[in-house]
């Protein structure tokens, strides 16, 4: 009764669920049934009375983790994976002697720079659920990945360096998560190094994001002193000892905290065990009570002290989240229009807006990531797709939403775990995560797959302006074939963007000069080595004097208007590989001139997405 009373108190606390009441009472029973080990299910209902794909939806629950660089992202990562079991030893970011390498950075150039340029699925089983963890870039010039990452996750996972507090890409992060209206957990990290009081930490976390702080688990010292943490919810210390590198933390002792003569002769510090005393009898007093209705809206956060290095904290922050996070999600269709249904400037969903709940029996998904070259060998090119609604079963055939309904059969289909790939030969369910080849580029970022007679078309994931632009040569001749098809699988990744000159075509021939965007500079250097380590081309960039860009949404007409009446002098007019006006400023006076006169009559924006293409259906 208390795991079907949370489990309510969730749901109806929650994102927008379905409109009618039979489907809302039906999924609550589902949740709260999930939520019970399968004998307590058994003893409660027959086995017809949940269907396969109600009772596996309820068991997924996946993760996208964000931070500043360095905080520990991708070693918190490794561990979530050695302690599901997904591992025998867990890697080193900048691997030594005979350490292993990460599971999540495995392209080259991660390896060589020891940083998360691109996102990683990585799933396993866990406590009878299925896991998934969407590591992201924490770099700001890769935020864009980031937020196409965070538009496939049900959960976010918040990582603080403990010393540093909130950094500024951690702030823009959150911000991106709380836009998508993810529940958000906070873990911080690096504990056993010298740190901010968890006081502090909490305060930063509260003042600056308005969101309220609940501590699970809380710290005992910190550095050297650092002993292991106090679950607040069971009442008990958990001690450790330092694990061996890349293996599980050694459990000494767990306490409750009132058995203080037990503690004391522990902790083995009478400073830290009057602290620890103190801290929880404070702390009851200062921060609410677990609310899941508030951390399904992203209202309040969990908030968890711990170390990934030392693996101090990780084993119990994984249990909380699988009883605190939040299974799959109702997700909101476009009605109307590219952007109608979701407004992802706020995240907000209207009251009268379609959505489709992950129990609806049709098959629906949609591409958040793409990926070239996961197996060099083969030049291979695939679309991660984020399984919505339904059950995908190898060699279903399903309609291509923005190619107006064509028909494709998707008999090649793989799971992914890190850059290990195998080939599916089970169903799959809401929640998880299916590879699909994409040799022709059939698929863009944001595209939505389906089945059944009624048009799905999911919200579809925005390009952001870009802040540096390059034109890029290719100075091997010789090699134009291999710049042209690298060049081109990188543009489908989302790496950069590519802009020309109105009326260039982009397949213009070996002496056509692109024209590179991106959010920042380390993108161009991602690209150039990919090109060289991928495709053998050495190609060199050129940088432009532009640093701002806005798209013309009111198209080419409303743009030729503004520049006879003498209002774009000193812009330059580019189209993107959609055909729409591309607006580039030399400075942010210049745009702002241009922002304050022109953005009604030009319709500007710093986003754009994907247009539907018209073509007809075969009969």
């Amino acid at each position: 009764s208390k795991a079907m009373a949370s489990t309510t108190r969730h749901v109806l606390g929650g994102r927008r669920q379905c409109p009618t009441r039979t489907s809302r009472l039906r999924l609550l029973l589902c949740l709260a049934v999930a939520s019970l080990t399968p004998v307590v299910q058994s003893l409660l209902l027959p086995a017809s009375a949940l269907s396969v794909q109600a009772k596996e939806t309820m068991r997924r629950r996946n993760l996208a983790i964000i931070s500043h660089p360095d905080a520990g992202k991708t070693t918190l990562t490794e561990k979530l994976l050695l302690y599901g079991g997904a591992i025998n030893q867990a890697g080193a970011v900048k691997a030594k002697g005979e350490q292993r390498r990460a599971t999540s950075d495995f392209m080259e150039i991660e390896q060589q720079r020891g940083i998360s340029i691109s996102s990683t699925v990585l799933a396993y089983e866990y406590l009878g659920f299925k896991t998934l963890i969407l590591d992201t870039p924490g770099h700001q010039d890769f935020s864009e990945d980031t937020y196409r990452t965070l538009a496939a996750a049900d959960n976010a996972v918040m990582l603080v360096d403990a010393a540093k507090g909130l950094e500024p890409q951690t702030r823009k992060l959150f911000e991106v998560a709380r836009l998508r209206r993810l529940p958000i957990f906070t873990f911080v990290n690096k504990l056993d190094r010298e740190a901010l009081t968890p006081l502090e930490i909490c305060d930063q976390i509260e003042s600056e994001f308005n969101i309220k702080c609940c501590p699970v688990l809380w710290p005992i010292g910190s550095g050297d002193r650092f002993k292991g943490v106090l679950d607040r919810r069971s009442g008990q210390v958990h001690l450790f000892g330092k694990g061996a590198r890349g293996a599980v933390a050694e459990e000494i002792a767990t306490i409750p905290i009132g058995n203080t003569d037990v503690l004391a002769a522990a902790i083995n510090d009478s400073e830290l065990l009057t602290q620890l005393l103190e801290d929880a009898e404070i702390i009851g007093e200062m921060y609410p009570p677990l609310d899941l209705a508030a951390i399904a809206t992203g209202e309040m956060t969990p908030v968890f002290f711990g170390s990934a290095m030392t693996n101090f904290g990780v084993q119990l922050f994984l249990d909380a989240f699988m009883e605190l996070g939040s299974p799959p999600a109702a997700r909101a269709v476009e009605e109307g229009g590219a952007g109608a249904a979701a407004d992802f400037k706020n995240g907000a969903i209207g009251v009268d807006t379609r959505v489709i709940e992950p129990t609806y029996s049709e098959f629906s998904g949609f591409v958040f990531k793409l990926q070239a070259n996961l197996d060099p060998r083969h030049r291979d090119r695939m679309a991660f797709v984020r399984v919505c609604s339904g059950t995908f079963e190898p060699g279903l055939r399903v309609k291509h939403s923005r190619l107006k309904g064509k028909e494709l059969t998707l008999s090649q289909v793989q799971s992914i775990s890190g850059n290990d790939r195998t080939t599916l030969d089970e169903a799959c369910y809401p929640g998880d995560v299916i590879g699909i080849n994409n040799p022709s580029g059939t698929f863009a970022i944001g595209d939505t797959i389906y089945t059944g007679s009624e048009r799905i078309s999911y919200s579809k994931i925005p390009s952001f302006s870009p802040e540096v632009f390059a034109l890029c040569n290719n100075p091997q001749p010789s090699k134009y074939k291999q710049f042209a098809k690298g060049l081109e699988q990188l543009l489908d990744e989302g790496a950069v963007q590519r802009l020309r000159e109105r009326g260039d075509e982009l397949s213009a021939g070996a002496g056509a000069q692109p024209i590179l965007a991106a959010v920042g500079p380390l993108q161009f250097e991602v690209v150039q080595a990919r090109m060289l380590s991928e495709y053998g081309v050495a190609i060199t960039l050129e940088r432009m004097s532009y640093n701002h860009a806005r798209w013309a949404i009111a198209g080419w007409l409303a743009v030729q208007k503004a520049q006879t009446d003498g209002k774009l002098l000193g812009v330059r007019l580019l189209e993107d590989v959609h055909g729409r006006p591309v607006l580039l400023f030399a400075s942010e006076w210049k745009l702002n001139s241009v922002l304050q006169e022109l953005t009604v009559p030009l319709q500007l924006r710093p986003y754009a997405v994907a247009p539907d293409v018209e073509e007809r259906r075969r009969k």
